[in-house]
């Protein structure tokens, strides 16, 4: 497994920046809604990167690889529920905006760190050459 702590990687750093940016958000919602889409979509947040930090320290690319997946997911999942506060005009533009650079970084990020996982060629994910028959 590869030695670089989670903490030093940009995909875990951008997943962090939309956890906290979601949680300020969210803090300034009324009670309902905080207690509704806003305690979902943090939840869903903080589960990105949580799920990349599990999956670093569970010793096989293997297990890596399922919880960047399950990051994957998380993040679709915040997706979601960002979706509902926009239709429920719980965001201003300005937090709209801001929240959706945050994902639209992470989200390549995240296909990014999982081809990456196991590999020691930085050209493997590269097809092979054609080769005459």
């Amino acid at each position: 497994m590869s030695t670089k702590r989670f903490q030093d990687l940009t995909v875990y750093q951008v997943a962090e920046q939309l956890a906290d940016e979601l949680w300020s958000i969210v803090g300034g919602w009324p009670l309902l809604a905080r207690d509704t889409v806003g305690k979902q979509m943090v939840r869903a947040a903080d589960s990105v990167g949580a799920n990349i930090a599990e999956g670093s320290g569970r010793g096989s690319y293997q297990d890596n690889r399922r919880f960047v997946r399950i990051a994957r997911g998380s993040l679709y999942e915040t997706q979601h529920w960002l979706r509902r506060a926009f239709k429920r005009k719980l965001l201003a533009p300005e937090q709209v905006e801001r929240v959706q650079l945050l994902v639209e970084r992470l989200a390549p990020l995240l296909n990014g760190y999982l081809r990456s996982i196991g590999q020691t060629n930085p050209s493997a994910d590269a097809p092979p050459p054609d080769t005459p028959e």
